[in-house]
């Protein structure tokens, strides 16, 4: 079974499908699934070819519980393939229930412990500014209950006052961070420095459009709330 047969978004709940045994984090995979794909269809400038390439878009899969959505996206897009999805978990498969970056090919963090990877874009959006790359974006997935992290925290604080306009914070909302924001999650960045936008999560122009919003000199965020 080829994967290239199984390239469009319509075929992304198949390739979900295939993945059994962590039934508990469905609705974590689900959440992210569309936004997943408008990232790696239309956005990202990164292909199974450019996974090293210095001028490639990061993505860092931070909300790295509940990947089967992710790696399905990745197999849809040619960096795994079908049979990687059918025997993901096993003791020989690159795919675990959290990703492994030596492992997954185009994964650019190992995450599964929550609440780390926007720092980690942070410094990558330091280090590509370091070296005067000012093309390849960052861009971070993580989750509003995440956002309880005091990690987060501070790479908000900082990133606005550094105005690192490469990068990009998705934050999927399924309304389950234990105290919430104040004003909205959107608010919550706005207030550090940063542009955000709020669009649901089915709406792919809607989410097309935030991602692609102008947002001279500081960074941004991506409210994606699920309906």
């Amino acid at each position: 079974m080829a994967t290239a047969t199984f390239s469009r978004y319509a075929d992304l709940t198949a390739l979900v499908g295939l993945m059994t045994g962590d039934e508990k984090h469905q609705a974590a995979a689900a959440s992210t699934l569309d936004v997943l794909w408008v990232l790696y269809d239309r956005v990202l400038t990164v292909t199974p070819e450019t996974t090293d390439h210095p001028d490639r878009d990061r993505f860092l899969l931070s909300k790295g519980h509940g990947p089967a959505g992710y790696y399905a996206v990745l197999a849809a897009k040619g960096f795994l393939t079908v049979g990687n999805l059918r025997n993901w978990t096993e003791s020989d498969s690159p795919l675990g229930h959290h990703p492994d970056r030596t492992l997954v090919p185009g994964a650019e963090i190992s995450s599964g412990s929550l609440g780390h990877g926007l720092g980690l874009g942070v410094g990558t959006a330091l280090g590509l500014r370091a070296q005067a790359r000012d093309r390849p974006r960052v861009v971070v997935l993580l989750g509003d209950g995440e956002l309880d992290e005091g990690s987060n925290h501070e790479a908000i604080a900082f990133a606005g006052r550094a105005g690192l306009e490469n990068l990009t914070a998705v934050v999927v909302d399924n309304s389950s961070a234990t105290h919430g924001w104040p004003g909205g999650i959107a608010e919550r960045f706005t207030r550090e420095g940063w542009s955000a936008r709020t669009v649901p999560n089915r709406d792919h122009a809607a989410l097309y459009g935030a991602l692609t919003a102008p947002h001279d000199g500081v960074p941004l965020a991506v409210v994606v709330t699920v309906v």
